[in-house]
């Protein structure tokens, strides 16, 4: 079943219940995927990559306002912000832990010879295409700092 399939059902089994805020994110990931199918030189149906970066971004773009509403002691606004990145996270595949995104840039880093952090480039583009959709780009930063310098 496609996104956009499921994204519809789910949105349905919203409406049933009531669940304003559910339905708040996923209209929001229905807009994100019209969006991207209209966009100028883009194919009709998204790749399960393309799929996976959207959904990441949404989730990024909920839990950095919400971390903005906190600094600015706005609960009241963060706390909506954090439930809708909980809606849409849903539809990510599970994340890895921490000592498993560790193995995966230790592997790569033994596979490139990387030797610090020069070659930080290098070893981000392996690991943020073998872990896409897995791991947040600035988990996998932060490791690949910690291990090359």
């Amino acid at each position: 079943m496609s996104l956009q399939a499921e994204v519809m059902t789910a949105m349905k089994e919203a409406m049933k219940a009531k669940d304003a805020n559910a339905l708040t994110s996923l209209r929001a990931i229905k807009s994100a995927i019209l969006l991207a199918q209209t966009e100028s030189g883009a194919k009709e149906e998204l790749s399960e990559d393309q799929e996976l970066k959207l959904l990441q971004k949404l989730v990024k773009q909920r839990k950095d306002s919400a971390a903005i509403f906190t600094e600015q002691g706005r609960e009241d606004l963060a706390k909506p912000e954090l439930e809708q990145a909980k809606v849409i996270a849903q539809f990510l595949p599970e994340q890895m832990s921490e000592e498993e995104i560790e193995a995966v840039i230790e592997a790569i880093i033994a596979e490139t010879g990387a030797e610090g952090m020069k070659d930080m480039g290098k070893v981000m583009g392996m690991a943020s295409s073998k872990l896409a959709g897995k791991a947040d780009g600035k988990t996998i930063s932060t490791i690949v700092k910690n291990k090359l310098s």
